[in-house]
């Protein structure tokens, strides 16, 4: 048992900072994005900050400390008003978010090329290449994991995820109405397919793929 509290705490150690910037890259992008497009709401909210405890939810915490992969921050304020075109820029501001966290993937596994040309200059048994460079490593590649999977969990087509207001802003009204009522619902949905397997028998081979894709 002991072993096991170990091992975790030692994965916490090397997912907590990939995370808690993936997720706070994810909500700045929503709120710059926004603000690209005319509304300030974010900003005046001082949420475009890349200050995490800024962004952080006690659930989606909770979410990442329990899975060690999943997690979200609380959701940028944005104010559908100040676009010209509504619909579209609330598309836009969606994908921004699941957009960011495959760019810091793909900056990530440059990371790990990186990484991997400087070790053969190092004493793999010297002080520099066992604390510094073996504990970036693992952060890094757990970076890439991290985005990818913060990413394609966000562009499930159920609101309020990313995937959901993308699929509303492309349905007609109608139906981006009736999708839209099924937000307040959005989260439980999600643990239900967390639950039953459904979720990770998804975001499993689409994240591996996409990883072996990148490294």
């Amino acid at each position: 048992m002991f072993e096991d509290f170990s091992r975790f705490l030692v994965n916490l150690a090397i997912y907590a900072p990939p995370m808690l910037m993936a997720v706070t890259v994810h909500e700045v992008s929503h709120g710059a994005m926004a603000a690209l497009l005319g509304d300030p709401t974010a900003r005046l909210a001082g949420r475009l900050s890349l200050n995490p405890f800024k962004h952080l939810d006690p659930l989606g915490l909770l979410a990442f400390v329990l899975t060690q992969m999943i997690g979200w921050a609380k959701p940028v304020p944005v104010d559908g008003r100040y676009f010209r075109n509504p619909r579209l820029g609330m598309s836009l501001v969606s994908a921004a978010g699941p957009l960011s966290n495959f760019v810091l993937a793909a900056l990530s596994a440059l990371g790990l090329d990186a990484l991997r040309a400087l070790a053969p200059s190092l004493d793999p048994g010297g002080p520099f290449a066992a604390y510094v460079l073996a504990p970036l490593w693992y952060m890094t590649k757990a970076s890439v994991q991290v985005n990818l999977a913060l990413g394609v969990f966000n562009l499930l087509p159920i609101p309020p995820l990313d995937g959901g207001h993308l699929l509303m802003g492309v349905l007609p009204r109608r139906w981006a109405y009736e999708l839209s009522r099924l937000e307040r619902w959005g989260f439980v949905i999600v643990i239900l397919l967390a639950l039953t397997g459904v979720l990770g028998r998804f975001l499993g081979p689409v994240t591996a793929a996409l990883y072996n894709l990148l490294i």
